[in-house]
């Protein structure tokens, strides 16, 4: 496992975070052993958030750790202020209250990082910066960064940050694969994929990036195929069809297969591979279910791919 740093963050921070996104309160059986082989495999950080079924990850999460006694060895990250049907909740109000949440349903009184799950561009980046910095100071909260988070939307807040003493964001989480997607899958995403303005910003600032759907929410499992499309049944299957499934991505698939062949690797470490050798200062997101996908992202996480072999891939020769 290798590590890096975060900025506000004491303990080396793993360059492969466990996705939960699937932990409740009623499948413990399941994910507890997953969770304890990511641990004992160096895992350290693992991606929660206030919405994800609504509050039982971070319950069950809570739940693990007392269990285990691992507190002090876990960067504790969640993400809270994501929109609902009726508004929009990037607000200090709603900020505060979902941290609260987060605190009482995992059972600690502070968070390592904290995540803003969406942004709202109605919502003036300074009531943002200053409310996550009264979280800080009275305790609950760490660092901070955003998902879902336009570059320009960052530069204002660290700007704005910059100039008043303040602490800024020092993480983002936005959607980077290498499959780019042709439909956002939920509303106000934030995709970097293909994006030459985003992907600049963070080689040159080298912020650290933690992506979602890095595998582009499955489609480099090798399950989706040209000629079965319109059989798939299942939410999360349908969604992949209509944000990935392009001709251009089924070209890249095409590489992705041809170049695992050839390196003896699945596809799906190629595809981590390919995001991991972009000049940026990745902490990759997977979802392992167990402790073999959770090796092979840390050896994907670890591979080399030369530009030429990334612009290959990329459909760019």
């Amino acid at each position: 496992m290798q590590y890096g740093t975060i900025s506000g963050i004491e303990k080396p921070v793993a360059r492969v975070v466990q996705g939960l996104a699937g932990l409740t309160t009623q499948n413990t059986d399941f994910w507890f052993p997953v969770m304890d082989a990511v641990v004992e495999l160096g895992g350290n950080m693992f991606d929660l958030a206030h919405g994800y079924g609504n509050g039982e990850c971070e319950r069950a999460f809570g739940l693990w750790m007392r269990e285990r006694g691992n507190r002090d060895q876990i960067i504790l990250q969640t993400k809270g202020a994501h929109h609902n049907a009726d508004r929009q909740r990037v607000t200090p109000f709603d900020i505060t209250a979902d941290i609260h949440d987060s605190l009482a349903r995992l059972k600690v009184d502070h968070i390592d990082l904290y995540i803003l799950h969406r942004d709202d561009e109605s919502q003036p980046v300074e009531g943002i910066v200053d409310v996550l910095n009264q979280q800080n100071k009275a305790g609950n909260i760490g660092a901070f960064g955003g998902s879902n988070w336009s570059a320009a939307r960052i530069q204002a807040a660290n700007q704005y940050a910059q100039a008043n003493g303040l602490l800024p964001f020092v993480i983002s989480s936005n959607n980077f694969s290498l499959a780019p997607q042709i439909k956002e899958p939920w509303a106000r995403c934030v995709s970097i994929s293909n994006n030459e303005a985003e992907l600049a910003f963070y080689r040159k600032t080298q912020m650290p990036l933690l992506p979602w759907s890095s595998l582009a929410g499955g489609f480099f499992s090798g399950r989706f195929r040209r000629d079965n499309l319109d059989t798939f049944t299942e939410y999360l299957d349908k969604l992949c069809v209509e944000c990935y499934c392009s001709d251009a991505n089924f070209e890249r698939l095409d590489r992705a297969e041809k170049m695992a062949a050839d390196k003896g690797v699945t596809v799906t470490q190629i595809a981590m591979a390919f995001i991991a050798n972009q000049g940026i200062n990745l902490f990759a997101l997977t979802q392992a279910r167990n402790r073999q996908e959770f090796e092979a992202s840390i050896a994907a996480r670890d591979m080399q791919l030369t530009q030429a072999e990334a612009d290959w891939l990329n459909l760019k020769s």
